[in-house]
């Protein structure tokens, strides 16, 4: 007879415990169904939380339950209300093997039928909890996928024309909230590369890829936020300078990074220009900065824009973080 586990949960987020039930279930049962609930307790959408699992575990079932109870309670009529739930969500399917770490665990399985498979109710063997990574992801990164770990953090971009702060104010911002950053790579790159101020075509896809694997090894250690000094976009735009059009991988790589960042920040050019020999005066920094502006429009990217001293630009992002969830409509609240 074939055999069919379930487990649930609101995996908020999803993390180590998760999957030592999940890859138990996996090894004893022939297929494995995984019912997530929508919660309160989390900004992270349900949708978002259910495709960790289907990324990390492909050969599962994931059901999502959108009007699922909230909350959990050893009252019968609330456990009368969890099972009927589950029993319509499955709509059918036999299950024969129950898998959990809660109390929960005796009721569901009589419910269903099914064998009570309880597993590290004490936490002994995984010891963590969806709440303590909520309340300090970093300390508990061991814990913690990092297909997981990426939506955790808010990623925070740093636009602009050539000299208007944005490595200064990048750096400055890592150190104040004790995370990592992403340096700008196109700028190291071009140092390196340029040849009479000129860099080729087919190398403005090397800046992109080699920006957006720093940007990565980056955002797997960082500390709540992620700062980041310039974008593919931005080197889309210097790309279009040099050579009247960019690369076809650079031009994807643009267009996803609308949904890539959570905040835009555009550093304005209201702070002296520093003439250094790899930049082309003043005039195109003008002229860029308002090409790069125009573009953020064209591509319906919300941004904030910085003017100030270096640190009144540092006061007025850390204004915006204290009230920025991740996940919510920061720019729709302010309407």
């Amino acid at each position: 007879m074939k055999t069919t586990g379930l487990t649930l949960g609101k995996y908020a987020p999803f993390h180590r415990g998760h999957q030592y039930v999940i890859e138990t279930a996996l090894a004893e049962v022939d297929e494995m169904v995984v019912l997530i609930y929508d919660t309160d307790v989390t900004s992270i959408p349900l949708s978002v939380r259910a495709n960790w699992i289907r990324s990390l575990y492909p050969q599962i079932t994931v059901l999502e339950g959108w009007d699922g109870p909230e909350g959990y309670s050893s009252e019968r009529a609330f456990e009368i209300q969890q099972e009927e739930y589950i029993l319509k969500m499955l709509n059918g399917r036999r299950i024969t093997h129950f898998y959990s770490s809660e109390f929960y665990g005796d009721h569901v399985s009589k419910a269903l039928g099914a064998v009570d498979r309880r597993l590290d109710e004490a936490r002994q063997t995984v010891p963590i909890s969806a709440t303590m990574i909520r309340e300090n992801p970093l300390q508990y990164r061991e814990f913690i996928d990092g297909i997981v770990y990426k939506d955790l953090i808010t990623k925070v971009v740093f636009v602009g024309a050539m000299s208007t702060g944005k490595s200064t104010l990048t750096e400055a911002l890592a150190k104040k909230y004790q995370t990592t950053f992403a340096a700008e790579y196109g700028r190291e790159y071009w140092t390196q590369h340029q040849v009479d101020r000129r860099i080729s075509f087919e190398a403005f896809d090397e800046i992109a890829i080699g920006h957006w694997e720093r940007e990565e090894i980056a955002l797997l250690q960082a500390n709540r936020y992620l700062f980041v000094d310039t974008n593919a976009i931005t080197t889309y735009m210097y790309a279009k300078d040099y050579h009247g059009q960019a690369p076809q991988l650079l031009t994807q790589m643009a267009l996803e990074n609308a949904q890539r960042y959570d905040l835009f920040f555009l550093c304005d050019v209201d702070i002296p220009y520093d003439d250094t020999w790899d930049r082309s005066g003043d005039q195109k920094r003008q002229v860029f900065q308002k090409q790069i502006i125009a573009d953020l429009h064209e591509r319906r990217i919300p941004y904030i824009t910085l003017r100030g001293t270096l640190s009144e630009r540092i006061e007025q992002v850390a204004t915006v973080l204290a009230d920025f969830v991740k996940f919510d409509n920061y720019f729709g609240k302010r309407g």
